[in-house]
C-alpha cells in the first residue's frame, strides 16, 4: 500500500511538470526562481546559480551562454535562450577535462577559468583558459554538440580569459589577461596574433594595456569591433567589489581610451562587472554580468546598454555621466517566449543523467547506471582516496548548483551496502570548503543514521559525526531546507511523512571559487572485489 502510494505521488510530480510551461527539452520550470515575471518584464538575477564568468553570443535568432566550470566535470556549460531572459541549461561541452590523469583527482579551483563564445561562419567557439596549463579552443557546428577535443591554443601558466576576434580583413586576434598566483604578474592585457583557423597563436604577443594604476586585477577581457572602433570590454577591482571598465581604439594594439561604464552605484548589486555584450535582432543591445553572492556563487545579471558617443552606458545613468548602475526589474528584451529554466528536480526516470549533475572531477563509468525501468538512480560505492581526511578530496560526489536563496530538496533512498563490508555510506550533502550532510552508514550489520558537518574542510579538518538512529528497514528519505543567508537544516524520515531535524543549523560557504553545491553520494573506505550500492528514485527540489 505504502509503496502504492510513493508512487501515485512520484506520478503526480510528474504529471504537474510536465503541465507547466517548457521549451527545448521539456523540463519542467522551476519551483525556486524564476525571472520572467509574466507581464513583459523581468527581474535580476535572470539566472539565480553559479554560472560565473558568463560569455554569450547570438546565431540568428538564438542566444547560447558559457561559463566557467572550474573541476567540475561535465564542464562549460552549454545554455540557451530566446530572449536572454529565460534559459534553458542544453548540456555541456567538456564531457572530461585534460590532461585526464591530473583531473582525475579532484583540483578544486583549478581547471576551467572564465571562456568565450562565439559564432563564426556557422561554427561555435568556446576558447577557454587552465591557468595552470594554457588556453584551449574546441568547436562544434551545433551548440549542443558534439564538441571537438580541445586544442592547445597558446601554452603557459598564468594565461587566463582569453577572447577571439575575426577582423573584416581576415586576421585573427586573441586577447588574455594574466593570473598573478601563476604569472607571478596580474592586472595586465595581452594581445595575440592567431592563425586562420584559431587553433594557435602565431607570435609572443603584445601588452595592450596596464591596469596596476587605475584598475588593479584587470581581467575578464572580451573583444569586439563597432563602428570602426576596438573595443576591450574588461572587469577590474576584484570579484566582490570590482566595476565595469570598456577599453576603445582605432588601431586594435592601442592606445586604448578608457572609462568605466558601470557600477554598483546606489543599488544592491555588489561588483556587477565581468559578462558579455550582445545585441537582439531588433539591433538593441544588452549585457550580461555577474554578482558575487558568496555561498550561492556567482549569479547572472541581464542589463540593458545603449551607446553614447560610440561609448555603451550600461544599466540605468540617471545623472547621464555615462556610467550606470544595475537594475533590479526591467522591460525584456523580446516578448511572447515560453517561460523556461535550468533543471533542478530528477526523478531519474530517463535512460541518461540529468544536465544539471557534476561530478567533484573527472567520472569513472563504475559510479552510477541509470535504471530507467525502475525509475532510479544506483550509485556504486566507490573507495575514498587514500589521502582524503574528509570529503572535500572525494571525486565521486554528484553535485549541482544552489538554484534560488531559499529552497529545499528531498530525496528518497534505498540503501543495499555490500554484507562483507563495513562502513559503506550513501547520502545527502551540501558542499563548500565547509559541508554537512545526512547519510546511511552499514556499521555492525545495521544501518546508522548519521549528521555530520566538516569546518575548514578545505584545511583538511576532521569530519565531526553524529549517530542519530538505527533504522529498521534501508529507506531513508533525507532533506535539507535553504533559507536566506544558506542556513541549512537537514531532516530525516522512515517512512516519507514525517520528517525529524537533524543537528543544528549548518551555514553554507562557497567553495574556491564557486558557490556552494547540494547532492549524493555513496562511498566505502576501503578495497574490496564487489561494492554495495544506494538506489535514489529522485530528488526534488522546490
Amino acid at each position: 500500500m505504502k509503496n502504492a502510494l510513493q508512487m501515485k505521488k512520484k506520478l503526480l510530480f510528474i504529471l504537474a511538470g510536465l503541465c507547466l510551461p517548457t521549451l527545448f527539452y521539456g523540463q519542467q520550470r522551476s519551483l525556486s526562481w524564476v525571472a520572467d515575471l509574466g507581464n513583459g518584464s523581468y527581474k535580476n538575477p535572470v539566472l539565480n546559480a553559479d554560472y560565473s564568468d558568463p560569455d554569450v553570443c547570438r546565431a540568428g535568432n538564438e542566444f547560447y551562454m558559457t561559463a566557467s566550470s572550474f573541476n567540475a566535470a561535465p564542464g562549460l556549460p552549454i545554455l540557451q535562450s530566446k530572449d536572454l531572459v529565460n534559459w534553458q541549461l542544453a548540456g555541456h561541452a567538456l564531457l572530461r577535462q585534460a590532461p585526464f590523469e591530473h583531473f582525475n583527482k579532484v583540483q578544486h579551483g583549478n581547471g576551467v577559468w572564465a571562456p568565450s563564445i562565439r559564432y563564426h561562419k556557422g561554427e561555435f567557439y568556446i576558447y577557454y583558459p587552465d591557468p595552470d596549463f594554457g588556453i584551449y579552443m574546441i568547436r562544434a557546428k551545433n551548440a549542443t554538440g558534439p564538441w571537438s577535443d580541445p586544442v592547445m591554443v597558446k601554452a603557459g601558466k598564468g594565461l587566463i580569459d582569453p577572447c577571439p576576434l575575426w577582423d573584416d580583413d581576415g586576421k585573427v586576434y586573441l586577447v588574455h589577461a594574466w593570473a598573478g598566483s601563476r604569472a607571478g604578474i596580474k592586472s595586465i592585457l595581452t594581445l595575440n596574433r592567431m592563425n586562420e583557423a584559431g587553433t594557435a597563436v602565431t607570435d609572443e604577443g603584445v601588452l595592450v594595456f596596464d591596469g596596476h594604476c587605475a584598475h588593479p586585477t584587470l581581467e575578464g577581457p572580451k573583444l569586439y569591433k563597432r563602428n570602426g572602433y576596438y573595443y576591450i570590454f574588461a572587469p577590474a577591482g576584484g570579484v566582490s567589489t570590482g566595476w565595469q571598465l570598456v577599453l576603445r581604439s582605432k588601431n586594435i594594439y592601442g592606445p586604448y581610451e578608457e572609462k568605466i561604464v558601470m557600477d554598483q552605484g546606489k543599488s544592491t548589486v555588489n561588483g556587477p562587472h565581468q559578462g558579455a555584450w550582445v545585441d537582439i535582432p531588433s539591433g538593441s543591445s544588452w549585457f550580461l554580468h555577474f554578482q558575487d553572492k558568496g555561498a550561492y556563487g556567482r549569479v547572472v545579471h541581464l542589463q540593458p546598454m545603449h551607446w553614447v558617443n560610440n561609448w555603451p552606458v550600461i544599466g540605468t545613468d540617471a545623472d547621464g555621466d555615462g556610467k550606470g548602475e544595475p537594475v533590479m526589474t526591467y522591460r525584456k528584451p523580446l516578448t511572447g517566449m515560453p517561460v523556461v529554466t535550468p533543471p533542478e528536480s530528477d526523478e531519474f526516470n530517463s535512460a541518461i543523467l540529468g544536465v544539471q549533475w557534476q561530478w567533484q572531477a573527472n567520472p569513472v563509468s563504475t559510479w552510477m547506471m541509470m535504471y530507467p525501468a525502475k525509475g532510479v538512480l544506483r550509485l556504486f560505492s566507490a573507495k575514498v582516496p587514500d589521502s582524503s581526511r574528509n570529503y572535500w578530496q572525494v571525486p565521486n560526489l554528484l553535485l549541482q548548483k544552489f538554484p534560488a536563496d531559499s529552497f529545499t530538496v528531498t530525496t528518497k533512498c534505498t540503501f543495499t551496502p555490500n554484507p562483507a563490508l563495513e562502513g559503506e555510506r550513501t547520502g545527502l550533502i551540501i558542499m563548500g570548503v565547509d559541508y554537512a550532510g545526512i547519510s546511511l552508514i552499514k556499521k555492525e550489520n545495521k544501518l546508522q543514521l548519521l549528521y555530520a558537518s566538516c569546518l575548514k574542510a578545505d584545511k583538511g579538518a576532521t569530519e565531526e559525526q553524529e549517530v542519530l538512529t538505527i533504522i529498521a528497514g534501508n529507506t531513508c528519505w533525507f532533506r535539507v531546507k535553504v533559507d536566506k543567508g544558506a542556513v541549512c537544516q537537514f531532516s530525516y524520515s522512515t517512512d516519507g511523512t514525517k520528517f525529524i531535524d537533524a543537528g543544528k543549523p549548518f551555514t553554507a560557504q562557497p567553495g574556491r571559487w564557486v558557490g556552494a553545491k547540494v547532492g549524493i553520494f555513496c562511498t566505502r573506505n576501503t578495497q574490496i572485489n564487489d561494492s554495495g550500492f544506494a538506489d535514489y528514485d529522485w530528488l526534488r527540489i522546490d
